[in-house]
């Protein structure tokens, strides 16, 4: 169970940067909160997200499993907490297969659709295409609201013939100040045992 949760959690982690390499998507100029739903090819996890413009928390259950991600651009780091055991592992940004999650290695093709209301919220909805260097590709649509907050991705990702769908949606969305708190490490947590980023890219082969 921690196996597929631990391997949804570093999916995310790797196609969450990418889809904020446009214009319609940089980074959220507002702090705010919403209930989250993500689903793709390790199942569905519904959660919360807590976000500031340097600054964003994730809370999810998968299989009835809990795991928070906080993630400090100013630090330039990424927690992965597990509550149940008071754990957590670091990892640095850029550690990760750096040739997929590099917006330079990119060929952006973006496209306007148009202004729409998503789950009450004033959003544009835009149509995205990324080509790697390497011919892998990355694309489907994105809805944005004016202050950048990303609330619906339905795409896809096609390596070598394989492919993989991935949706993420926000709703019940507030925009307003966020507790500091939410984006440290809890004290009494520990770093998770036996657990690096070679043994992570292991379980994602």
């Amino acid at each position: 169970m921690r196996h597929h949760l631990l391997t949804s959690v570093f999916f995310l982690a790797t196609l969450m940067p990418l889809a904020g390499t446009s214009a319609a998507a940089d980074r959220p100029t507002v702090e705010y909160s919403a209930d989250s739903v993500i689903e793709h090819a390790e199942g569905a996890m519904k959660g919360r997200v807590y976000s500031t413009p340097m600054k964003e928390r994730r809370d999810m259950t998968q299989e009835g499993m809990a795991m928070v991600t906080i993630t400090r651009h100013d630090k330039k780091v990424m927690w992965t907490l597990m509550p149940e055991e008071k754990m957590y592992m670091e990892m640095k940004q850029g550690a990760r297969q750096p040739s997929k999650d590099d917006p330079s290695a990119y060929t952006i093709e973006q496209t306007v659709v148009g202004p729409e209301t998503l789950n009450g919220v004033s959003v544009n909805k835009s149509k995205i295409i990324m080509t790697h260097t390497d011919g892998s590709k990355f694309g489907g649509f994105m809805w944005t609201t004016k202050e950048g907050i990303l609330v619906k991705l339905d795409a896809l990702s096609v390596e070598q013939g394989n492919k993989e769908r991935f949706k993420i949606e926000l709703s019940n969305l507030t925009i307003g100040k966020q507790d500091p708190a939410l984006f440290e490490i809890p004290p009494g947590y520990e770093t998770m045992p036996g657990m690096d980023m070679g043994s992570i890219m292991n379980m994602m082969k």
